[in-house]
């Protein structure tokens, strides 16, 4: 009886399958065409890469490095804060994005790992066999070897090296390879494809295709002078110093650096533009090293909580002089603290790293033109840069700084911007690193959750100047600090660390004081 019982229910389910393959079922739609206008877009795409990347591989190389026993190994960062311009460490903000983002670690570096034996990326610069690439892939190499796009082999000697914008040129003696198509980084627009060609964990004449992410990217930390091309096109350790190429097969970057918490790629590239690497890689191959320009000027990025105080329209574009180097160019052109440079020699001055770029490129001893704003009118006065080695700043004759004790005195009353002050002294300026002959009021106290804290002021920092009356003017006297604290509801204070030249700090009244 059972027997029966599961051969009818074997027959029931048998019965049905066969139903439901029979007709019972939903029809399966054909599958739709791709319109032919699609198709005809995307193959044009893809034999415009195909055509780009043909290009330009017989003008990329890869290039392996040993490096010298002992030899120091690259790293990102830099070496040393803009000479004049605020301490430029990574922008809070930006730090804060890096690691919400990508994690604790996250942090934009060059993308070449520092190793005994490495490998990165270049291109054949012109036809005297000069090759562009990093300073970071050749730095402290002891031998260089140059791989051509037909396995071609190549000693090379390193021309000229220089860290400040991370551009270095290396010349072999093999001749025939075409040299690059230089193109106009100037002019390239967001949105823009490209591609980055390189040897990415030693995979030569490896292509990736992205879209120019931004430009004039700076304050990432990663080189003294910066101006970088944001790509999403995949850069990963061994691109460096591979080209950035439009689709015309122009090259309008060095790829050099990525943002990333794991040292692979996650979407953000940075190349340096070939206008600055072009630059900086003619004078390096006329002199083998590079002598920059200075005028002798120390900047603060104008705010619009700074341009108030001026008062000017908050939305006001230009950099703001915060300091004049004596019998410096800038001292003999007539600046003057306060100053606040809108232009240069006809091009618009937004930032201090702008200007930096500007001044640091051009030629010494040749007259230039600043445009400027002084009490509100527009100027324009005549200077000629000199040489960097001529134009020195007070915090760059120093040596290293004393490292920070407590202050000697009893702390003064804590203001209502979270400070207590007091004027510096000899014991206090050797207490806290500043330096001799150094003039201001040394804050010895910052109340937890002030303005003062919130604005990242620090026991031992040294206000040296204030903005009073649209001008700015030198505070060294507690009274008068706290006279004008007490009638301020906003301050425009020029802070200084020991380790470097300062900048200009805003602080606003808490609600409620």
């Amino acid at each position: 009886m059972k027997r029966n019982a599961v051969a009818w229910a074997a027959l029931v389910i048998s019965t049905a399958s066969l139903l439901g393959s029979r007709g019972f079922t939903r029809a399966v739609p054909a599958a739709p065409e791709i319109p032919a206008e699609g198709q005809k877009a995307a193959r044009a795409l893809s034999e415009a890469f195909e055509a780009v990347a043909e290009f330009t591989k017989p003008s990329v190389v890869q290039i392996s490095v040993r490096r010298k026993a002992g030899a120091a190994i690259p790293r990102q960062g830099r070496r040393s804060p803009f000479p004049g311009a605020p301490n430029e460490q990574m922008p809070k903000e930006f730090e804060d994005m890096l690691k919400r983002f990508f994690g604790p670690d996250a942090r934009p570096e060059r993308e070449q790992f520092g190793l005994a034996e490495g490998t990165g990326s270049g291109f054949v610069y012109d036809a005297q066999g000069h090759v562009l690439t990093n300073n970071h892939v050749v730095e402290g190499a002891e031998k260089v070897t140059v791989t051509f796009h037909d396995g071609t082999e190549a000693s090379a000697t390193v021309v000229g090296t220089d860290p400040g914008t991370d551009v270095a040129v290396i010349k072999v003696d093999a001749s025939g390879y075409r040299p690059v198509v230089k193109g106009d980084s100037k002019h390239l627009k967001v949105g823009e494809w490209v591609l980055a060609v390189g040897s990415p964990f030693g995979l030569d004449q490896t292509v990736t295709a992205g879209i120019i992410s931004a430009t004039e990217r700076n304050g990432l930390s990663i080189n003294e002078y910066e101006a970088f091309i944001q790509t999403d096109a995949s850069i990963n350790p061994g691109n460096s110093g591979g080209p950035l190429v439009d689709m015309a097969g122009r090259v309008v970057g060095i790829n050099s650096a990525i943002v990333t918490a794991s040292r692979s790629n996650a979407g953000v590239g940075f190349a340096i533009p070939i206008d600055m690497a072009a630059n900086i890689a003619d004078k390096l191959i006329k002199d083998g090293k590079i002598n920059r320009a200075r005028l002798g000027i120390q900047l603060a990025p104008l705010t619009p909580a700074l341009a108030k105080q001026f008062g000017l329209e908050p939305k006001t574009k230009g950099v703001l002089v915060a300091g004049v180097v004596d019998d410096s160019p800038a001292a003999k052109a007539g600046l003057k603290e306060g100053d606040i440079i809108t232009g240069y020699e006809g091009e618009a001055v937004d930032s201090g790293a702008e200007l930096k770029n500007l001044v640091a490129t051009s030629d010494v001893g040749k007259s230039y033109t600043l445009t400027l704003l002084r009490q509100g009118k527009e100027q324009k006065v005549s200077v000629v840069p000199a040489s960097e080695n001529q134009v020195r700043f007070a915090f760059e004759q120093e040596g290293a700084a004393v490292p920070q004790a407590k202050p000697e005195a009893a702390k003064p009353d804590v203001d209502d911007f979270g400070l207590a002050v007091q004027e510096l002294t000899p014991a206090l300026a050797n207490q806290f690193g500043h330096r001799k002959g150094t003039e201001g009021l040394v804050i010895t106290t910052v109340k937890e959750g002030s303005p003062a804290e919130a604005a990242g002021l620090e026991v031992g920092n040294l206000i040296t100047k204030v903005i009073k009356d649209k001008k700015i003017q030198p505070l060294k006297d507690v009274k008068a600090f706290r006279d004008l604290a007490g009638q301020a509801d906003e301050l425009a204070l020029f802070v200084q660390t020991a380790e470097g030249p300062g900048q200009f700090v805003t602080l606003s009244k808490a609600k409620g004081d």
